[in-house]
């Protein structure tokens, strides 16, 4: 399968819209499915075959995501893109993932993240990128930091995670703000 795809030095970055994701699932089998998507594990896939189950956009919400591929190993290593993105309003919250921690601590995000708020600001046309992170979270504070975030606040009792509301921080970026 063919995936429109931003370069990097050492890293593929290619896209997974509602189209492309529908397509995947409509035309491979399970097994063609966690290869392409880069799924190992049967919670992920039931996750993923979910969202495609009860669609990946609403009337004012939409998901556009994209897979981060290792170009030397071809390696599918983690994900990054943007969900509750609001075209009407010119926002849309990004999130972000390495796979294991063997890929952690080597730029990658960095670099993968640094491609995806461009491509917010300049293909998406986006005025506002929000970001939602555990106030334990020291990684994704230095990477938000080091994009220039501003941290706007907490978000008390935001996530549900293992029967524990926890808090969120809110990070936001604008495009006037914007240095690449």
């Amino acid at each position: 399968m063919t995936f429109e795809t931003i370069e990097t030095e050492r890293l593929f970055i290619q896209k997974l819209d509602t189209e492309t994701m529908n397509r995947i699932f409509e035309i491979n089998n399970e097994d063609e499915i966690k290869k392409i998507l880069g799924i190992t594990s049967e919670g992920e896939f039931a996750r993923q075959k979910m969202l495609h189950q009860q669609g990946y956009e609403s009337y004012n919400r939409k998901m556009l995501n994209f897979q981060i591929v290792e170009k030397q190993s071809n390696t599918i290593i983690g994900n990054c893109g943007y969900h509750t993105w609001n075209p009407q309003h010119h926002r849309a919250e990004v999130g972000y993932a390495l796979n294991s921690d063997e890929f952690k601590n080597k730029g990658y995000m960095t670099e993968a993240l640094g491609r995806i708020i461009e491509y917010g600001f300049q293909d998406m046309e986006l005025n506002r990128i929000e970001a939602l992170i555990g106030e334990d979270n020291i990684p994704s504070r230095k990477l938000l930091d080091h994009f220039g975030f501003t941290k706007e606040g907490v978000m008390r009792g935001h996530y549900l995670i293992d029967g524990v509301f926890e808090d969120s921080i809110l990070y936001s970026l604008l495009k006037s703000e914007y240095k690449e």
